[in-house]
């Protein structure tokens, strides 16, 4: 018999260790197999929650915010690119690429969970700003997003105009602040917690 397991996932839609850690997480639970039943629900984490609608500069904006050289970022992003492609993800960033404001694509995704397509939505997200170079902050580029998972898109568009679900998403972000963000674990890292906390569970609801 399965375990049910509810899986709190906080990250942002522009962070690329977290894209390896979604990957990694969905790995891990298809080598659990039937041992679990997981249920995922991403909450709201924001990299950059001042970044203006224009964006920035990618290696610009790691230089300004951690000190990193321009060749350290390039190693660093290479990096990322080898573990995406060990997950099976593709990262097609460069030098040239931007950092953006994620917060309404967060309002989308608080929306797409009540929806039942929250995990559809992230992974789209993902893909469209690491893979295909979009801009998460973009309302037209957001929408079109929302409408090619299943989601309505006049629905999305209403959304983007308004504050509608600002509050909510304002509140879990600073919830998962107070608690404290951790690394990416690994594949091997998930399983084994998933198996510890199951095992700890003796077959009840966990999260």
């Amino acid at each position: 018999m399965s375990t049910p397991l509810k899986i709190d996932f906080v990250s942002d839609v522009s962070c690329p260790w977290c894209v390896v850690g979604l990957y990694s997480l969905t790995r891990a639970l298809d080598l659990l197999g039937d041992e679990v039943r997981a249920e995922i629900r991403f909450q709201p984490f924001e990299l950059n929650p001042k970044m203006g609608p224009e964006g920035q500069n990618i290696t610009e904006h790691i230089t300004e915010k951690y000190g990193s050289t321009p060749e350290q970022s390039q190693k660093n992003r290479e990096t990322i690119r080898a573990r995406g492609a060990e997950v099976g993800f593709a990262f097609r960033t460069d030098g040239n690429s931007r950092i953006y404001n994620t917060f309404d694509a967060h309002r989308l995704l608080h929306w797409a969970g009540l929806e039942g397509l929250q995990f559809n939505l992230k992974d789209a997200l993902f893909k469209a700003y690491f893979t295909e170079g979009g801009n998460p902050s973009d309302h037209g580029q957001l929408a079109q997003i929302a409408e090619s998972v299943g989601l309505d898109r006049q629905r999305a568009e209403a959304i983007l105009a308004s504050d509608e679900f600002a509050k909510e998403v304002r509140e879990e972000e600073q919830l998962w602040l107070s608690r404290g963000v951790s690394s990416v674990p690994t594949v091997e890292t998930f399983v084994g917690a998933i198996r510890q906390i199951m095992s700890e569970a003796k077959g009840g609801t966990v999260s």
